[in-house]
């Protein structure tokens, strides 16, 4: 007899957007493509002050996401796995290299609370080894005028990318970083939520007949910042329930852990994108750690992330 198979779990409305966000056609207005921002933004919004014990590890991977797209736009070709091993493998104090520390700066942005403040930026702008000018000294009050003169986000993240984006191709990269802190401020979010970057190759940046990338001084590129935002809020709505569902397996075999120290690495599991399967703390030694985690996999409770036989990482 052929068993029957397990209906599959519904959704949980938590993580779920509007349909109206996703069943659009063209949009041919400013004023559309805000109503269906408001929509993605608003699902959005209700995880980030959820507090969820996973946010930490669903923001550390919209990061490395953002971190991908950066990196392919500074010239290098590092896909998440390199990014990943060159972050969570190197030994204290060593150098990430020029990829690894692009990735630190999106890794930064999404691990604690920062603020649109010029020497923030400076840190920034140096780890993405840009030059540091006096237009970028008036960012951090920029960014106050913006957000005191409109309350939309689309519309006050595409003036400020306008304007970062005009002192050189170069400082594309420190544009979108910007928009991410911007968001954050005017939705009142603790921390942000790396979006903007990973949406850099949007076909909304891209004029339908020739194919041209939008410039910021073309009329469509507030439109397309608007749907860009969209997509990504709906994308890590979707994504938040997939990390959702993978953390519930983690928390449900907890009290099934033994090891001492085995609280340190599911706090690290939930917080970050990946843990060194070689992984040292106070309370556990690099033993423990990999039966712990070869635990954790047994109970398909983690993922490893590597595909590799020694030095693996692991995350949800």
């Amino acid at each position: 007899m052929i068993p029957a198979r397990k209906p599959p779990l519904p959704l949980d409305p938590a993580f779920q957007v509007p349909a109206w966000t996703t069943r659009r056609v063209a949009v041919d207005s400013d004023a559309e493509a805000a109503f269906v921002a408001g929509g993605a933004l608003l699902a959005l919004d209700r995880i980030m002050r959820a507090d969820h014990l996973w946010a930490g590890a669903w923001r550390q991977r919209q990061a490395l996401k953002c971190a991908v797209v950066a990196v392919r736009l500074s010239g290098r070709r590092e896909e998440e796995a390199q990014l990943r091993d060159a972050w969570v493998l190197r030994r204290p104090g060593d150098d990430a290299g020029p990829s690894g520390t692009l990735y630190g700066a999106w890794k930064r942005l999404a691990a604690r609370p920062l603020f649109l403040e010029a020497e923030t930026l400076k840190e920034v702008a140096v780890s993405l080894d840009l030059r540091w000018t006096d237009e970028l000294e008036a960012v951090p009050h920029g960014c106050d005028a913006l957000r005191r003169a409109t309350s939309s986000p689309p519309l006050a993240i595409a003036q400020i990318v306008s304007r970062i984006m005009a002192l050189g191709a170069p400082y594309e990269l420190l544009a979108w970083w910007v928009a991410d802190q911007m968001l954050k401020e005017m939705m009142g979010w603790p921390v942000a939520l790396p979006l903007m970057m990973a949406q850099r190759q949007s076909a909304y940046f891209r004029t339908e007949r020739s194919q041209k990338r939008l410039s910021p001084e073309t009329d469509g590129f507030t439109r397309a910042v608007t749907l860009s935002l969209a997509d990504a809020a709906i994308d890590a709505v979707r994504f938040a329930g997939d990390i959702d569902r993978r953390a519930g397996r983690l928390l449900e075999v907890v009290p099934k852990l033994r090891a001492k120290g085995a609280g340190d690495a599911v706090d690290l599991l939930l917080n970050e994108d990946a843990v060194s399967g070689s992984l040292v703390t106070r309370k556990l030694s690099r033993f423990a750690s990999r039966r712990l985690f070869e635990r954790l996999l047994d109970f398909e409770a983690i993922r490893e992330l590597s595909g590799r036989q020694n030095s693996r990482v692991f995350g949800l």
